[in-house]
């Protein structure tokens, strides 16, 4: 990581938020960002979110769930307020948010995108999301992932 931070650091400094970074050397081969930064951590799976992005209707949005599941995407679809929702292209994710796959940041993203997080965030003191890069999560409250991201709660995850 640079001097400077990642974006995701900088928004997290800048807003005054209370986190943690937690970095692990990514393995190349590592098919799983989200349960390889799990078990690097030595974290609950539960307690550790990936960044989704999806294309809702005409746009796109992330989806922030527990790497020990999946994206439910007629719910993500449904708490968006979208007819559907699928995953939206790789290339167009890394575009709109600055970030590479499997360092996508819910936080500090080129552009702000609607986003739903899984309601079971809240069951935790602490959740780990990326932090921008691959081999970086940050941790933080959830209430501050909610309010930082503007996102809205919901089950999307299974």
């Amino acid at each position: 990581m640079s001097s400077a931070g990642t974006p995701a650091t900088e928004a997290l400094k800048a807003a005054g938020v209370d986190f943690t970074i937690r970095a692990y050397e990514h393995d190349p081969r590592a098919t799983s960002y989200g349960l390889e930064a799990a078990e690097a951590l030595d974290v609950d799976p539960d307690r550790v979110f990936k960044t989704l992005m999806v294309q809702a209707d005409d746009g796109l949005a992330v989806v922030v769930v527990p790497v020990s599941c999946s994206v439910d995407l007629k719910a993500a679809a449904s708490a968006l307020g979208a007819k559907r929702a699928r995953m939206a292209d790789p290339a167009a994710a890394q575009r709109a948010t600055g970030y590479v796959l499997g360092g996508i940041s819910p936080i500090g993203q080129k552009r702000r995108h609607p986003t739903v997080i899984d309601e079971t965030a809240e069951l935790w003191d602490t959740v780990l999301v990326s932090g921008g890069q691959r081999g970086l999560d940050l941790e933080l409250s959830p209430q501050d992932l909610i309010d930082l991201t503007m996102g809205i709660v919901a089950a999307v995850g299974r």
